[in-house]
């Protein structure tokens, strides 16, 4: 499937999605099914140095820093360097795609529907860059005005760096840009506490793990049939709680 290339918004969906101008995507377990490529690349790489590598386990690792997971594989018996570590996971996780993305579901159509309208968006994971360019490989050039990596970050998630690094990139490119006017998604406790910290209107779509109901303005089983519409209203609403509860 093809996105189609930006064009200017039509009226009516100028009106649907007024206070929406940005939508910045965590990659793994939102935009991407990778999780289970995450979790059998890790118990191959403990298994290599005889250790056993429990559900469990790898649940703590979803939407962590990469760092922060090399450094819990070690505690698991990995007797690697953590640069080492991250290289050999994601390759093998690159290995394991062969030749198709596996998108979650509804999450392409979404995207497809905001560059349509209009709406920039950008690419905020703790993926490092060379496999975050194979998911890219996939997509229209421009699809995404901005993608921040976990190799270009000091601090990953659920420090807020990732995703105000990723606002500013956005600002640079669109303009006049504020967290008043964008909404991230995400799947993770971790990437949920990462936007919110960065002052980011949140939308938590869970994936491998539940995420605590306090975290995201709203919590959505999935993206199947949700529109930049959708987003908007979500927008809205987070603001209109900021309002009533003296958080302006």
């Amino acid at each position: 499937m093809r996105l189609p290339a930006q064009t200017d918004a039509e009226p009516d969906a100028e009106a649907n999605t007024a206070p929406l101008r940005a939508v910045l995507w965590d990659m793994d377990g939102t935009l991407v099914d990778t999780e289970p490529y995450w979790i059998v690349a890790e118990g191959e790489l403990v298994g290599a140095f005889g250790g056993t590598w429990s559900h469990e386990q790898a649940m703590r690792l979803v939407g962590q820093a990469l760092p922060t997971s090399a450094g819990i594989l070690q505690e698991a018996g990995v007797a690697l360097d953590k640069r080492e570590i991250i290289d050999r996971l994601t390759a093998r996780v690159i290995e394991q795609f062969g030749h198709a993305v596996p998108w979650r579901p509804g999450a392409q159509e979404l995207l497809a529907s905001l560059v349509e309208a209009g709406i920039a968006c950008a690419l905020v994971t703790m993926s490092e860059r060379p496999m975050v360019e194979k998911i890219l490989e996939h997509l229209p050039i421009g699809t995404f005005r901005a993608v921040v990596t976990g190799d270009a970050v000091a601090n990953g998630k659920p420090h807020p760096e990732p995703y105000l690094k990723g606002l500013a990139r956005l600002t640079s490119d669109v303009g006049g840009l504020a967290p008043s006017e964008c909404v991230a998604i995400e799947d993770s406790a971790p990437g949920a506490s990462s936007a919110e910290a960065a002052g980011l209107t949140t939308i938590v779509v869970p994936s491998a793990v539940a995420v605590p109901a306090h975290l995201g303005a709203e919590q959505w089983e999935t993206l199947v049939g949700h529109t930049p519409a959708d987003l908007a209203g979500v927008l809205v609403r987070n603001s209109a709680d900021f309002v009533g509860q003296g958080r302006e």
